[in-house]
């Protein structure tokens, strides 16, 4: 018996790096499967309700399909209006940006003694051809990655794909435990996501309001980028009030003004991400944020941008299924930060 353990022990360890070498490689089918089941958790709560009410599967998942896609039609429009916005706004912004960060260049090449990069415009650097065509390749695989995610959506909610029936046969082998798995899954997931979207909209919101307020340019741009970029856990915040900063100092004169803006975007950060979001995620949802550090650099390496962004589910997914099993759920209080009580 303790060969075999050791035996098994070793396999686990050869097998572990092969899956995750797996996952990055196929990251083009993986990506679009795992986004798409966490969508579609999202929604099942709404196809029980239709499906009690005696509404057939396939209408039930055509106002799931519509409900998206007046969710992207409206992102869409925000995009519009923030493109708009940057369009028609007066040229000589784009001077002074070029004045500033060309001073800011010369002065950084002066202390550190080094050639930062080439002469000439740094707009005009910006619209190259390498850059032109990376940035059509990005597009390109974003609408890919768009059209495979919507693919699979209506596959998880068509239940083509069932999570419960695949645990069972996969991982718990109980029917009882897996349908009850599931749900824990499914409740915790769905609460994150809807926690997550409400304190991203409304550190969005704020963030528009205070470029408003200070007269920064482009308010519904910053507020857009804001809320997208806040669904990385805690990474995003320090981008947003970072990256903002940088374009202010550009755009606003007097030191103090930029000090109280920076101030101001920074308040709207704390309150939402560090206040509010863990009072309404609550006690039980919590996660060690060395944990949270972890999965996201490692989901960050496999998977890039859209890893990032799902760490916290994963790791949420993870952790319940670690909770499962006697002998894995050291590793689940390990994981939430929750301390061990030992049976004496």
């Amino acid at each position: 018996m303790e060969k075999r353990r050791t035996t098994n022990v070793l396999l686990l360890v050869l097998v572990i790096p092969v899956i995750f070498y797996l996952l990055k490689i196929l990251s083009f089918i993986f990506i679009p499967l795992v986004s798409s089941m966490f969508i579609a958790l999202l929604f099942l709560p709404l196809m029980r309700w239709l499906g009690k009410r005696g509404v057939p599967k396939v209408v039930s998942i055509g106002i799931v399909i519509l409900l998206i896609l007046l969710g992207l039609g409206l992102t869409a429009e925000l995009i519009h209006l923030s493109s708009k916005q940057i369009m028609s706004s007066d040229s000589t912004f784009f001077v002074q940006a070029e004045e500033k960060i060309r001073g800011l260049k010369d002065s950084l090449e002066t202390f550190l003694g080094v050639e930062l990069g080439n002469e000439g415009s740094l707009m005009s650097q910006m619209l190259e051809k390498d850059s032109l065509r990376s940035t059509f390749g990005f597009v390109g695989n974003l609408l890919s990655m768009s059209l495979t995610t919507a693919f699979f959506t209506v596959l998880w909610l068509a239940e083509s794909i069932n999570v419960q029936k695949l645990l069972n046969a996969t991982l718990l082998k109980q029917k009882h435990t897996s349908v009850k798995t599931f749900l824990k899954i499914e409740n915790d997931l769905i609460k994150f996501i809807k926690v997550k979207f409400l304190v991203s909209l409304g550190t969005g919101i704020g963030i528009g309001l205070a470029c408003v307020f200070f007269e920064v340019s482009f308010p519904i741009f910053w507020g857009l980028f804001a809320f997208v970029i806040n669904f990385v856990q805690m990474i995003g915040s320090f981008i947003s009030v970072i990256a903002l900063a940088i374009f202010a100092f550009v755009e606003i004169q007097v030191m103090g003004t930029l000090f109280f803006f920076v101030l101001s975007i920074t308040m709207v950060q704390v309150i939402f991400g560090a206040i509010l979001e863990p009072i309404f995620m609550g006690k039980s949802f919590s996660i060690n944020i060395i944990t949270v550090l972890v999965m996201l650099m490692f989901w960050g390496f496999i998977w890039g941008i859209p890893g990032m962004i799902m760490s916290i589910p994963i790791t949420v997914f993870i952790k319940i299924i670690l909770e499962q099993f006697p002998n894995t759920k050291v590793i689940a209080s390990l994981l939430s930060g929750n301390e061990l009580t030992l049976k004496k």
